[in-house]
């Protein structure tokens, strides 16, 4: 596999998308591409990396090729999410905006989160749509407090004098 550099620092480039990327397939891709312009031969890439054949070749070829980011940025496999566009852009502003009375919490968990986008929105998803879509916007799940050992359990009823 002859692959050479199509510019000045294309491999550092490739380096360094692979060290910032966090999904695995990517990265791998990624380092293939840096390995093959390198001069790693095919079997050694699929020994480096674990992955078959066809995949390190279709990597090194697209690095060839100049298609770089048409084999990284390929979208996923998989239905269109239903929470997408102005509902998902009604939904983000409903969940900055403080839980209103008709919520009857303090706090919006993904349930609550998934009844609003069922009534509000019209838009039936299920619960693991919903804690997807709540990380692909940023947002971080609640935990519960930590209660040392030590503490007394909640609703023991003993008043401390």
């Amino acid at each position: 596999m002859l692959i050479r550099e199509r510019a000045v620092g294309d491999v550092t480039e490739l380096r360094r998308r692979a060290g910032g990327e966090r999904r695995s397939e990517q990265k791998d891709a990624l380092m293939a591409m840096a390995l093959a312009v390198e001069g790693m031969q095919t079997a050694e890439l699929q020994r480096a990396l674990g992955r078959s054949r066809g995949l390190v070749q279709r990597w090194a070829y697209a690095c060839r090729d100049g298609e770089v980011d048409a084999v990284i940025d390929k979208p996923r496999a998989g239905r269109l999410a239903k929470l997408r566009g102005e509902n998902l852009v009604r939904l983000k502003a409903r969940i900055d905006a403080d839980p209103t009375a008709r919520d009857k919490v303090f706090t919006l968990r993904g349930k609550d989160i998934q009844r609003i986008a069922r009534d509000e929105l019209n838009t039936g998803v299920s619960l693991s749509s919903v804690y997807r879509t709540l990380e692909q916007m940023r947002y971080s799940s609640l935990a519960p407090r930590p209660r040392h050992e030590k503490q007394e359990p909640r609703g023991s009823g003993e008043v401390q004098t």
